[in-house]
């Protein structure tokens, strides 16, 4: 099976700072949380920020904004329509039926990109649609127990990520691994 980190891997960019965005043309007063954002990415790709701080420090936010969207369905279907495009082409030339996204992206947003992309499994980050309370951070080291929760006895041929740093554990699992950045592969292992 090949394995895919999601955000600048297969996808051009961070697809929840284009949600962010895509929501603040909804809901013009969340620019004020964008140098929040941008920081909170900026730690996360640096390796600066612990899975339990970003909880604690950004999950409210989260959760509050979710539980006051109308219809998040509809919105995440309007968001691919416009986002689709960023899609790198070098995964159609890869893809398997058996391919696997694990993400730290939310698997309610990742769903409707895989039904659109011909994926069948995808592995992110967990919220109750309800309440907007995430409920399982997929990032860095916590990618690997929830692959294996989903995927017990899979073995994982090829690996594609954009961040040896925050991927690394899953790596290690992998047989061959390689580093995307923009439109280059490169193997790694």
């Amino acid at each position: 099976m090949n394995v895919y980190d999601f955000d600048n891997t297969i996808y051009d960019g961070e697809s929840v700072i284009d949600l962010f965005f895509f929501y603040m043309k909804k809901t013009p007063y969340i620019a004020k949380h964008i140098p929040k954002v941008f920081y909170a990415m900026y730690k996360y790709k640096r390796g600066r920020i612990t899975v339990e701080q970003a909880l604690s420090d950004y999950a409210p936010f989260i959760e509050d904004y979710f539980r006051n969207i109308d219809d998040f369905e509809s919105d995440v279907r309007k968001f691919w329509d416009g986002h689709m495009k960023k899609i790198k082409p070098f995964y159609k030339d890869l893809q398997r039926e058996d391919d696997v996204l694990v993400t730290a992206s939310p698997e309610i947003t990742m769903a409707e990109v895989c039904r659109r992309l011909g994926i069948r499994h995808v592995v992110g980050s967990l919220m109750d649609p309800e309440t907007g309370k995430i409920t399982r951070l997929c990032m860095r080291s916590r990618k690997v127990p929830a692959f294996l929760e989903a995927f017990p006895d899979a073995h994982i041929d090829n690996f594609y990520t954009d961040s040896q740093k925050n991927d690394q554990p899953l790596i290690d699992l992998a047989e061959h691994a390689f580093i995307v950045k923009g439109s280059k592969i490169r193997q790694i292992k």
